[in-house]
């Protein structure tokens, strides 16, 4: 019984990613409007990043970004971004995480990188 839902959680962990890269490679396309764009953008950064609006120590509410707010911004985004993009996003999104893409890790450190300037800036300006 824990085998189908272990193996069904892992099948919607790696779909959510692989939407995910899709809404990025969608955003770097230029037929997307500019708008939807930079949000998709946003949307991604803050999906990969490991810091969040709303800490998960919180109960229950530190969850809520992770299982309603980002799923439902990326529902959102991929309705506004271009049927023909978000195929070929898709198809392009699927090849790469398939392969086992190198990128990923080479993504996530640039993503917590940039955090880390954030965070000193921001504790830099208070400070000072």
């Amino acid at each position: 019984m824990l085998k189908p839902m272990l193996r069904a959680l892992q099948e919607r962990a790696h779909h959510l990613k692989q939407e995910t890269y899709a809404l990025y490679l969608a955003a770097r396309d230029p037929r997307t409007p500019r708008l939807v764009r930079v949000l998709a953008l946003v949307i991604v950064a803050y999906a990969i990043s490991p810091i969040d609006l709303i800490p998960d120590v919180i109960p229950v509410v530190g969850y809520l970004d992770d299982l309603i707010l980002i799923p439902a911004a990326l529902v959102l985004l991929l309705r506004l971004i271009p049927p023909e993009v978000l195929a070929e996003a898709r198809r392009q999104s699927a090849a790469t995480l398939d392969a086992r893409h190198p990128a990923a890790r080479v993504a996530a450190a640039v993503t917590v990188a940039l955090w880390g300037v954030f965070i000193i800036l921001i504790v830099l300006a208070v400070a000072g």
